[in-house]
């Protein structure tokens, strides 16, 4: 790579939330110096670091309008049919005629249909190297909203694999896929591990205070909401700088509050691969449990114990805020049975902070929850890894190859149950936020997880050495 040679990433999908294709752009420009064109579709801001790169180009592709919402349901085996269709042609035309001639193609997939077929037609017609970033398998996807069984399904597990076949070199998330691809697919892949990015990284107490004054308005004020955050902060302005849920300005001092509520993290795509449901049962059983084991009456008058918190009055187990940010299909379905929960100590938000705040956010939580389960069961939740990268605990689903990231009793639990998530909750939090040991001993795991490897470290070492020798391969 000692010429300033060329690379493309494709992102068939939204770029602003592709966050490890964003990490490849910067890595591509900074590590290997090349030029970097990313062609994928707008929606989110990606991270500033990949707009201000001077060497990294964007092309925005035209969305592909969802009409299938407002079609009649005997159209569907059409959309999925022409869908493809109108994606390859926008696609190719991108790749062939709006990019520059490039060394290597660096493709993400899912999605295979068309991008996979789009990406090798291209490679060929311009004679570049064809590398695919396995994250997941297209087809395992496909089969949660289609069913496994469905033809549709073999058509497209037919094209992942024999397009996959024909890459030059493939990258993959973790050692269980990197088996499954050798065994199962013929392909031979190098592993690279999401790992954290210099910009996820543990939050001060002055950033906190400066992130949690921006959320104000969000935390304190929402609209026609009424819980156990909302009528204990009827003080805090929605512009207030000195005050805040968690925090307070005394002098040139910043303040935790010893009863501020504890706050829990969860990133989610809203997705049927991800059961929020699970979250919402295990808040309610440890409201439940939480007032069984402090011998309050069901009946008991939610305003009283509101009062009380508000006066400054601190319990054996604390509120817990859950924060819980993205953008997804099944986000107003899950909204409205929050707003039917009714719970005294536990309150929700919902909301999507930018690609700076984001890991603020992570950075100023006390816990990070993952209810990702992976279609394929061999992909990993970046989400986890950001988490770890700002010193977050997590309590994660637990599935065939999570293992390969949460330390059980180290940097995180696993559960599989709500019963057993509301469990977690108990024990973690007993004593916040002084004399919960188990979480603070989590907590010194994750920080050692997250700053044990990052990002650039991890690319140079795996991915740097196989994108050169392919794109040297190719050329001679």
């Amino acid at each position: 790579m000692g010429k300033r040679g060329r690379a493309c990433v494709v992102v068939l999908g939204d770029l602003g939330r592709s966050p490890r294709m964003q990490y490849h752009a910067l890595s591509l420009a900074r590590q290997a110096s090349l030029e970097v064109d990313i062609v994928a579709y707008g929606g989110s801001e990606p991270h500033s670091a990949v707009i201000e790169n001077e060497s990294i180009h964007i092309h925005t592709m035209i969305q592909w309008q969802k009409y299938s919402h407002s079609l009649p349901k005997i159209f569907y085996p059409l959309m999925l049919l022409l869908k493809p269709i109108i994606q390859f042609v926008i696609l190719l035309w991108f790749l062939c005629f709006k990019v520059p001639h490039p060394d290597a193609f660096i493709v993400q997939n899912p999605p295979s249909v068309p991008t996979l077929v789009a990406v090798k037609w291209a490679s060929s017609l311009r004679k570049s190297a064809f590398i695919v970033d396995w994250h997941n398998f297209g087809y395992t996807l496909l089969g949660l909203s289609v069913g496994r069984s469905s033809p549709f399904v073999s058509i497209y597990h037919w094209f992942e694999k024999h397009y996959g076949q024909m890459a030059n070199g493939s990258l993959c998330v973790t050692r269980a896929m990197q088996h499954e691809l050798a065994q199962n697919w013929g392909i031979r892949a190098t592993v690279l591990y999401d790992q954290p990015p210099e910009f996820f990284c543990p939050t001060s107490l002055q950033e906190k205070h400066k992130l949690f004054c921006r959320l104000n308005r969000y935390l304190c004020h929402p609209l026609g909401v009424r819980d156990c955050v909302t009528a204990t902060t009827t003080g805090i302005g929605a512009a207030d700088q000195n005050e805040t849920l968690f925090t307070t300005l005394v002098d040139t001092d910043i303040l935790l509050k010893p009863n501020r509520p504890a706050l829990v993290v969860s990133s989610t795509s809203w997705t049927p691969d991800e059961d929020f449901g699970i979250l919402l049962e295990a808040a309610v059983m440890y409201d439940r449990r939480v007032a069984a084991l402090l011998d309050e009456n069901d009946s008991a008058d939610e305003g009283v114990l509101w009062k009380e918190i508000s006066g400054g009055k601190q319990y054996l187990y604390p509120r817990l805020l859950f924060i819980i940010t993205g953008k997804g299909p099944e986000k107003e379905k899950y909204e409205e049975k929050i707003k039917r929960l009714n719970l005294k100590r536990v309150a929700f938000r919902t909301m999507w902070l930018s690609a700076e705040e984001y890991p603020l956010l992570l950075g100023s939580a006390d816990l990070g929850v993952c209810l990702h389960t992976s279609s394929s069961g061999l992909d990993l939740p970046m989400k986890v890894v950001d988490m770890f990268g700002c010193g977050l605990p997590v309590c994660a689903v637990s599935y065939s190859c999570i293992d390969e990231l949460v330390k059980v009793e180290k940097n995180g639990l696993l559960f599989s149950s709500s019963s057993e998530l509301a469990d977690e909750l108990l024990m973690l939090f007993r004593g916040f936020p002084k004399e919960c040991d188990a979480l603070k001993s989590l907590k010194n795991g994750a920080l050692e997880t997250g700053s044990s490897a990052r990002w650039a470290t991890e690319w140079e070492e795996h991915a740097k050495p196989l994108i050169s020798e392919v794109i040297s391969r190719n050329l001679n």
